[in-house]
């Protein structure tokens, strides 16, 4: 059909096209695209065998739907992400604040240019980019805002008495007629309001101000909540629940893999334009198993939860800090190193929520800690597990990267202004790290090999292995005793 050559109520019936309800278009839509096996929510990871599945049951069984899940879940995208699913057109009657049907209107206003004008009623096309209406709850949303009220203005303008219809102004809802409509953090939308959703929901019409008025409207409604908003700042009245089709469960990502999918797909912007940041798989790893620590920590709350967006903002961090250091030592290209994840705390204090512990412990201290908590998990995976409890005379393949620091003429340190040749200088004098790496990583990557080095002497230092010290200019390591010996 080509919509171009039609402009009237008259040129759309002789075309023969047929009206449908939203929700039959998000279903039809949908089955095409499950038979072609073409993927319906592009962008969404991690979600492939549990809530997608889900979602696609609710659409086909044409459910007004809840999304719960803590925050940074995807919950607003999916909803976003619903729109690729409807009619790429459909008709409006023009001037229609409601989005009227042309073969179907439900307003005033179109049903009299309709009987006035007949089949040379004017209309358009709407294009399914903007059929999408988003509302946050807040707890100063009124009825007027999302149902409507009466214009009193209007009412003065047109001569009108406040008995007439033609004086409502239509809310948002209303004027979303035909759209998918959002509400995002319902808990917190009041439960009066909530409940003015009731006959919404269920009779698909709406009441304005005791008027005797029916519009049944053709919505397709999405809903967000927090778990913990049903107790905290408000909850879900229990009518307007039984009133949701379908209530699906969101999670975090469940492995490195897909999170750092997540991460990169989010920061590829950032990534393209610090192309000369050589940034070690082994590093972006670790990024993400700092979130996974920050997640079962005891000292965040975990019913807040840690927003996928810690990830993101602290790898922008994380690249804004190898920026740095690269300019102020004028490197023309660089690699991210371990201290550089130092730059990464203020995303993360920004991220959580401490409990009473997290915060006599400090959020700064809470965010070192884990990255250390990551270090220490993500080391045995890569290199030979150091035990708690060895003899004291056992060998371990660590051994000669110790002897080398207790053998050590001097300090080794780290300085954060070292250009990178005067950084991988540094790292190739602990000759035992290259026979190290030989053996235990003898695929890895070469240039991400000094990140590896670095990593390894952290590690250490957290299995007691070694000591560090970290002072204004850089990081120093040292043998486990060195501390004890310069009465530090």
């Amino acid at each position: 059909m080509n919509i171009e050559n039609i402009n009237t109520l008259g040129e759309l019936v002789k075309s023969g096209y047929k009206s449908k309800s939203i929700k039959d278009e998000l279903r039809e839509n949908l089955i095409s695209k499950m038979m072609s096996k073409e993927t319906v929510f592009k962008g969404i990871h991690g979600y492939e065998n549990s809530v997608i599945p889900e979602l696609e049951r609710a659409i086909l069984s044409k459910h007004n739907i809840n999304l719960l899940g803590l925050r940074g879940q995807a919950k607003t995208r999916l909803a976003r992400l619903m729109v690729n699913l409807l009619d790429e057109y459909i008709p409006v009657v023009e001037g229609s604040e409601i989005n009227d049907d042309p073969l179907n209107p439900i307003s005033r206003f179109a049903k009299e240019l309709i009987n006035e004008k007949g089949d040379e009623t004017p209309i358009y096309w709407l294009h399914r980019s903007e059929r999408f209406a988003e509302k946050l709850a807040t707890p100063d949303v009124t009825v007027a805002d999302i149902i409507g009220d009466v214009d009193p203005i209007k009412a003065a303008n047109l001569k009108l008495s406040y008995a007439d219809d033609r004086v409502i102004h239509y809310g948002m809802i209303p004027r979303a007629n035909r759209c998918i409509f959002v509400i995002n953090e319902l808990p917190d939308l009041q439960a009066r309001i909530q409940v003015a959703l009731f006959n919404i929901l269920q009779e698909g019409d709406i009441q304005i101000r005791g008027f005797k008025l029916r519009l049944p409207l053709d919505m397709q409604f999405v809903f967000t909540a927090n778990p913990e908003d049903y107790t905290n700042r408000g909850s879900i009245v229990t009518p307007l629940k039984d009133r949701i089709g379908s209530q699906i469960l969101t999670h975090y990502p469940e492995d490195i893999e897909t999170a750092k999918t997540i991460t990169k797909q989010e920061t590829d912007k950032a990534s393209a334009q610090k192309e000369f940041i050589q940034v070690p798989e082994l590093a972006r790893d670790l990024l993400e198993q700092i979130v996974f620590e920050a997640r079962e920590s005891e000292f965040i709350d975990a019913k807040s939860g840690v927003s996928a967006r810690l990830s993101i903002t602290a790898f922008e961090n994380l690249l804004s800090t190898a920026e740095r250091r690269a300019l102020l030592s004028g490197d023309s290209k660089t690699m991210i190193r371990l201290n550089d994840f130092d730059g990464i705390i203020p995303a993360i204090t920004g991220k959580v929520e401490l409990v009473y512990e997290g915060e006599q412990e400090g959020a700064q201290v809470v965010a070192e800690t884990l990255i250390k908590n990551a270090i220490k998990t993500l080391f045995p995976t890569y290199f030979p597990e150091i035990k708690k409890l060895e003899k004291q005379s056992a060998e371990t393949p660590y051994d000669d990267i110790i002897s080398w620091f207790f053998n050590a003429d001097e300090d080794f340190e780290l300085l954060d202004e070292h250009t990178e040749q005067e950084y991988k200088n540094e790292l190739d004098k602990i000759t035992p790290l290259n026979a190290f790496l030989e053996k235990h990583q003898p695929n890895m990557n070469t240039v991400d090999g000094y990140f590896v080095k670095e990593f390894i002497l952290w590690a250490l230092v957290e299995f007691k292995k070694l000591s560090k010290h970290r002072f204004a200019e850089g990081t120093q390591f040292r043998d486990p005793y060195g501390n004890f010996m310069s009465g530090l």
